[in-house]
């Protein structure tokens, strides 16, 4: 389940203007030799994003959906070459 959709006041579904979880930056497209460049300046908004979640309250910070966002999966230890 998506915390969007457990959450659906605190990501604006009902009021927009009522969002407190911060929108996922978006991906970006690109060609195959730009793939570093835009991972690089990709970075700084997910962190940001990731600060973000981190500062919600704890009932959204430390739900089950935003626990397993963090979790490490096995590609992110051995990343694709």
């Amino acid at each position: 389940m998506r915390i969007l959709d457990k959450f659906p006041i605190e990501g604006g579904q009902k009021d927009p203007k009522k969002r407190i979880i911060p929108f996922l930056p978006g991906k970006v497209l690109f060609r195959r030799s730009h793939i570093r460049d835009v991972a690089i300046k990709r970075l700084k908004h997910l962190d940001n994003y990731c600060k973000a979640l981190m500062k919600l309250p704890s009932h959204l910070s430390q739900s089950e959906e935003v626990l397993k966002f963090f979790e490490t999966k096995s590609e992110d230890l051995n990343p694709p070459t």
